[in-house]
């Protein structure tokens, strides 16, 4: 198999990293779970897993099972999507770079010898430790830099504030139940809108705005847990864009691929 990256998860942020990588030419592999918790699935990959295939901007992906079936789908230009843990994939098929992109912010349980270079985005990661460079998430002056001693910034548990929302603009599971959506990402809506169901509890719209995200339905939730992401600058927001704060850590895992001599050789230069 050719030298390839394996970005662990599927979600916002890793997509906009596998999309900016795809674009440059590098083979990239995306690994999830059987039921991906995303919620910003207008521009993930993971959304692969729930349709057999999915778009991202202007690239496709395409879900898989088998090692020949990889080699294909990068030979049409799409994206491999597999339902696999870890150590299952790399038993049969090495990677050359593995970015753990699960955005966990927990200690990721990860090797430094999982693969010849091991990128971590975010809280969680320690670069010597459990990776060779952390890619810093956390907005601000330092968003988007490689960390190659330490670890990124700690997660503070408070949603980036926008137009005045902040914790708010995260809707969350208010009991344990299946999740049932009653409107599709994208939709405007106004302040008391039913936009979901848990059970008999129903999810309102707590402001006017745009639904940037919601998670996918049928799925079990607890109470608490988030699924959705409410935008109050309504539609002057294009949600099937990738963010900025994505493409800027993409340009960080970009930088650390490129700061490594061995690397950027056999990804680029392989016949």
């Amino acid at each position: 198999m050719r030298p390839f990256v394996l970005v662990r998860g599927g979600g916002d942020l890793a997509s906009g990293v596998v999309l900016r990588l795809h674009r440059i030419g590098i083979p990239v592999l995306v690994t999830e779970l059987p039921q991906p918790l995303v919620v910003r699935r207008a521009v993930s990959f993971a959304q692969a897993v729930f349709d057999g295939e999915c778009q991202v901007e202007e690239v496709h992906a395409r879900l898989v099972s088998t090692g020949s079936e990889i080699e294909t789908t990068w030979d049409d230009d799409i994206i491999p999507v597999m339902v696999s843990h870890h150590t299952d994939l790399i038993s049969g098929h090495s990677p050359l770079v593995l970015i753990d992109a699960r955005m966990t912010k927990q200690p990721p349980g990860t090797a430094l010898d999982a693969a010849p270079f091991v990128i971590g985005l975010g809280p969680g990661f320690t670069a010597g430790a459990d990776c060779h460079a952390v890619i810093e998430t956390q907005r601000g002056h330092r968003l988007g830099r490689v960390i190659w001693e330490g670890a990124a910034a700690a997660d503070t548990g408070i949603p980036e504030t926008v137009a005045g929302m902040a914790a708010e603009r995260v809707l969350r599971a208010s009991a344990a139940g299946v999740f049932e959506t009653v409107v599709d990402i994208g939709a405007l809506l106004v302040k008391g809108d039913l936009i979901a169901r848990v059970g008999e509890q129903t999810l309102l719209a707590p402001f006017d705005g745009l639904l940037r995200g919601l998670l996918h339905p049928a799925i079990e939730v607890t109470a608490g847990q988030k699924v959705g992401d409410l935008d109050p600058r309504g539609a002057a927001v294009d949600w099937r864009l990738v963010s900025d704060k994505a493409l800027s850590i993409a340009g960080g895992v970009m930088e650390a691929l490129l700061s490594r001599p061995d690397i950027r050789r056999a990804l680029w230069e392989r016949s």
